[in-house]
């Protein structure tokens, strides 16, 4: 598997928006683990979950949610896939689909045919903490590099707070 790292941070060094990136051990990546060992809030970490649709045109869309909340899946996700049902993308969809290991997707530098769905609650934070490209780090960027991206769209209740 190629490291991303060298694209992400050439991509962010080009947005003029200031980032950092965090060293994260790979055993700890999972991003409640990882936030509890390293102090970080959940309330400003999120996470790039691959979804899938399982009936009709086969689809792949990234969605990018806080950790604090959960995919709405059933209703928003679904209906705007036009989809009758939708799954979370395996482990080993989403390593082919993204180049990236689950516990390390980040929605920066995908392929740009591949939509990106942004919960609007994400863009309020005045950072994100995101999957590095790989599961030995993490990034920490303001929301709006996230916009900078091909076929990205902010979607109003793609999330449900817990």
């Amino acid at each position: 598997m190629n490291d991303t790292l060298p694209r992400i941070r050439d991509f962010l060094e080009q947005t003029g928006h200031p980032f950092e990136i965090l060293p994260c051990d790979p055993e700890l990546a999972d991003t409640a683990v990882f936030c509890e060992h390293y102090a970080v809030a959940l309330e400003n970490s999120a996470n790039a979950i691959l979804v899938r649709s399982k009936t009709g045109d086969e689809k792949f869309v990234v969605c990018v949610l806080l950790a604090t909340d959960r995919l709405n899946t059933n209703h928003t996700v679904r209906k705007k896939m036009g989809a009758r049902k939708v799954s979370f993308a395996s482990a080993d969809e989403t390593r082919e689909i993204t180049g990236m290991e689950i516990g390390g997707v980040t929605p920066l530098c995908l392929p740009d045919d591949l939509p990106i769905w942004i919960d609007n609650a994400v863009m309020q934070c005045e950072y994100v903490v995101l999957g590095g490209g790989n599961r030995s780090s993490k990034l920490k960027v303001d929301p709006q590099v996230l916009l900078l991206q091909p076929a990205v769209e902010v979607v109003v209740a793609l999330a449900k707070r817990r």
